[in-house]
């Protein structure tokens, strides 16, 4: 089969089933839970064909629509339909839910299967769709990740372990101080504590007692937070590229990879130890963003810390802030910011950011 020729600008911002300022459009919202897309639609009557039934056009459209979805999801940001066949089961009337899910069965380089379903909110099956579609362009988003206060729940022992290094040299290191510099490379702590005059020799002890220290706390007690790890599989099922960006050096990084099963789920790792400057620089995610092969314009960083967020808008990139470790008007930089990355599915990841 050719793939036929397609001269035409690709925007889904009047998208008639999910852009939500089309103002005659289906409004789908869409939403991935890892093997399925799903989207509820209940008609009106405008969308009717007989009497009180919803028009066959339009129970078309959102087999159409969640199939494109789940396709996105398998990192195909364009296809373009082959085939479709439909088989009707049972009428559907209007002002009643009605529930569209799709998955992919099978991709190749070219094309993509998908399989949907129709149903009411009692499970009745109204219509079923196979459709086969071509690949027409695959997605370049590329995700990259801080870990510590976005994938690893670490901020208490980072925190214990700064603490027990300073007070071994007589100074106070308080909560405060953390929450300022937490994610920030530990020269950078230390020196923001100690003063720029502290002697580079005393920095680089302090920096190694603080890590055995944080290493030796944390070793059989990090805990990822709520929804990370779901996401991040949901990202790498989905073929696209991830990468880790941390200020923290590689000894922790293998730890919490480790302590979370998370071995191998990433392209690119960058540690703190690799750059010369700590965030708010954006170095860090343009090094991992050049490791990748992509363009900043194709990032998106989840951060939890304001000097993160910076880096990663510095960079040129979008970003998700989560506020795992600081509160909403300090993450105000990000282009979208959640509470729990509970809240964050990969279509919204994908597109609405």
């Amino acid at each position: 089969m050719e793939i036929p020729k397609l001269d035409v600008e690709y925007t889904a911002k009047f998208c008639f089933a999910c852009s939500q300022e089309n103002p005659i459009g289906l409004k789908l919202k869409p939403v991935y839970d890892g093997e399925k897309v799903t989207a509820e639609f209940t008609a009106g009557k405008f969308h009717q064909g007989w009497g009180n039934v919803v028009h066959g056009g339009i129970l078309y459209t959102l087999l159409d629509e969640v199939a494109a979805y789940a396709m996105l999801c398998h990192g195909i940001e364009l296809g373009v339909t082959a085939k479709s066949e439909i088989r009707f089961k049972q009428v559907a009337p209007i002002n009643e839910p009605i529930q569209a899910s799709a998955r992919v069965t099978k991709l190749t380089r070219r094309l993509v299967e998908t399989k949907g379903v129709l149903t009411l909110k009692d499970n009745t099956v109204i219509a079923t769709g196979d459709s086969l579609f071509y690949v027409w362009r695959r997605s370049k988003k590329t995700i990259i990740w801080d870990m510590d206060g976005v994938i690893s729940d670490s901020y208490s022992f980072h925190f214990a372990a700064w603490r027990d290094t300073f007070a071994a040299r007589n100074m106070q290191f308080t909560a405060e101080h953390f929450t300022k510099l937490f994610g920030t490379r530990n020269d950078f702590i230390i020196t923001s504590v100690m003063g720029n005059e502290f002697p580079r020799r005393d920095v680089e002890i302090m920096v190694r007692q603080k890590e055995e220290l944080f290493r030796r706390k944390a070793g059989g007690n990090i805990k990822p937070f709520p929804g990370a790890v779901t996401l991040l599989n949901s990202l790498k099922k989905g073929n696209f590229k991830l990468g880790l960006a941390s200020s923290a050096p590689k000894e922790n990084i293998n730890l919490v990879l480790s302590e979370l099963n998370l071995e191998g789920t990433f392209d690119c790792i960058v540690s703190g130890q690799e750059v010369s400057e700590s965030k708010p620089s954006p170095q860090i995610y343009l090094l991992a963003a050049r490791k990748l092969e992509a363009l900043p314009d194709d990032c998106v960083v989840i951060e939890d810390s304001p000097l993160g967020v910076k880096a990663a808008k510095t960079a040129g990139m979008k970003c998700l802030g989560i506020t795992n470790t600081h509160p909403r008007q300090r993450l105000r930089g990000a282009d979208i910011i959640v509470d729990s990355l509970e809240n964050v599915d990969l279509i919204t990841l994908l597109m609405r950011i």
